[in-house]
């Protein structure tokens, strides 16, 4: 009696000679479709100028290495044991930060860039979504996230340290008090221009993550010192960015380097937990959901993903709901906040207000002095 497998193998036979194609055919197409495959040298550039900004900052560094060690094989020679191996290798030798994880992060973003480069080929055509070794090298699971709300008390030490210490402590306080009250990340802040600050109805406008933009409640004394600052350090034209250095040229991403490896040097316990400036966020949006709930702080952090509970596709907040959790939580009133408390919110007076980073007007500092 025939298999049900030779029975297949008869079938599929009969059908290639119907169609004048034989096995050698096959084999000779697959050879030809596999030496037509660029090297990863030829094909990173496509890769690079296809990712943004964010994916060539985060992944540059792996895709650099990958270059030095593959650059000269094509797509289809790099296998699922050679990635993994990298993986290891830049875990063992990632440089120990104050947020180290062992090298977990390098090893999960030599995966991740990886990923990259033939989720590119898969999208081109190049290769099935099967043939990826990097899809077939599973990724570590994420480790729980460290980050905690500081205290009070905590957050003063540090706005206390930060005002008494360093060669521009206007602009170190004024960086504190914004992310503190906005709860925005860092590329936020760093993104901000002139044009984004409305004084007069103090918002500014915040494009972060996923180049998501949203327009965030500060407070009258933040809405004035940011707007100072610029003037004082000459930031005039609507484009240009308006957080600057004493001499003028736009903030970059060392400042708050320096900031936390400074603030640490005077409180060893913000160096040993590795307290960074996203502890900020965590600090603020705690607050805000413990007194206001959890749909007002999903619209503080500036949140619009729906991945979680269908629920959260319900649970919305406008802008005059977060204008009135930033009056609570500064004690200064809001030109947008509600006059009446929000219905269900806590009461918010019970444990006061955050301590805040000082950002009077006197205190902004010209170029010149």
């Amino acid at each position: 009696m025939t298999s049900p497998h030779a029975a297949t193998v008869a079938v599929v036979r009969q059908l290639l000679a119907q169609l004048g194609v034989s096995l050698a055919d096959l084999h000779a197409h697959d050879n030809a479709t596999t030496a037509g495959l660029p090297t990863l040298s030829a094909y990173l550039h496509h890769v690079r100028a296809a990712a943004g900004p964010g994916a060539n900052r985060t992944y540059g560094t792996y895709w650099d290495r990958m270059l030095a060690h593959w650059g000269d094989r094509r797509l289809d020679e790099i296998t699922a044991t050679d990635i993994e191996a990298m993986r290891h290798d830049m875990a063992s030798t990632a440089v120990s930060r104050r947020n180290s994880r062992h090298g977990r992060h390098a090893g999960e973003h030599v995966i991740a860039a990886a990923r990259a480069i033939y989720t590119r080929a898969i999208a081109d055509g190049l290769i099935a979504p099967p043939a990826s070794p990097a899809h077939r090298v599973a990724k570590p699971r994420r480790l729980p996230n460290h980050r905690r709300a500081l205290t009070a008390d905590e957050l003063d030490h540090i706005n206390t340290a930060a005002r008494t210490s360093g060669n521009d402590v206007i602009l170190d306080a004024l960086l504190l008090r914004l992310h503190t009250e906005t709860a925005c990340r860092r590329g936020g802040a760093l993104a901000l221009r002139v044009n984004d600050l409305d004084a007069d109805r103090c918002l500014i406008r915040l494009i972060e993550k996923g180049l998501k933009l949203r327009w965030q409640p500060i407070s009258p004394d933040l809405a004035t010192s940011l707007a100072d600052h610029a003037a004082a350090r000459h930031a005039a034209t609507p484009s240009e960015p308006l957080l600057r250095y004493r001499d003028g040229r736009p903030l970059t991403s060392r400042r708050y380097d320096h900031l936390w490896h400074r603030i640490g040097q005077q409180l060893p316990w913000v160096a040993n937990q590795g307290i960074s400036t996203h502890w900020l966020r965590h600090t603020t949006l705690t607050w805000v959901e413990r007194h206001f709930g959890y749909g007002i702080a999903r619209a503080y952090a500036g949140h619009t993903d729906t991945t979680g509970a269908a629920t959260t596709t319900y649970i919305k907040a406008d802008l005059h709901a977060v204008a009135t959790a930033l009056t609570a939580m500064t004690g200064q009133p809001h030109p947008l906040a509600d006059s009446e408390p929000i219905p269900g919110s806590r009461n918010p007076r019970a444990s006061g207000p955050l301590p805040f980073a000082s950002t009077a007007p006197h205190m902004v500092v010209s170029c010149d002095d």
